[in-house]
């Protein structure tokens, strides 16, 4: 019975392992300088803003923290920012950038992307929640998304989205 005690301890920290891993591996190709262009609406249901934006990315086995600056014509700009860290199950961290102030991030990953919900400092849209998406599409590329709920239909909808470029 000891023995194979020992059998399953050895296999459990053998299936804990590549998980953290894979994951600190996932984080770490994030890491960079990125640029792109994008879309976002400063509301739901408002005419989309074209933006240009540059990101620098460090990242640790364990941690992720993105910052950059979206401009769009002349008259928009603004800082964006992500910091997020894992327990090896759940992704929490801030996100800045809203015009409400910093907000909470929590989430998973789901394959090539971190998927996190978004609670905003103050309400937006009708509420505090969003999500936003953070795909990695290959190794130089990849997609920032934020989701919101119109509050006139109750459909999800995307807010902004930016297609970034190992630069």
């Amino acid at each position: 019975m000891t023995r194979s005690i020992g059998w399953l301890a050895a296999a459990t920290i053998c299936l804990a392992g590549p998980a953290h891993a894979t994951d600190a591996s996932f984080l770490q190709s994030l890491a960079g300088s990125w640029a792109g262009k994008g879309t976002v609406e400063v509301e739901t249901g408002s005419k989309p803003i074209k933006i240009n934006c540059k990101f620098q990315s460090r990242a640790t086995e364990t941690s992720l923290s993105l910052n950059g600056k979206c401009t769009g014509y002349v008259v928009f700009s603004r800082a964006i920012g992500a910091d997020v860290k894992t327990d090896g199950k759940t992704y929490t961290g801030v996100y800045t950038g809203s015009r409400t102030g910093p907000s909470g991030l929590r989430g998973n990953r789901a394959g090539d992307a971190l998927v996190l919900g978004i609670r905003w400092a103050k309400e937006v849209n009708g509420d505090r929640a969003a999500q936003l998406r953070l795909e990695k599409l290959a190794n130089n590329r990849m997609r920032l998304t934020t989701i919101d709920k119109d509050p006139a239909t109750g459909k999800n909808v995307v807010i902004s989205q930016i297609n970034l470029s190992r630069s």
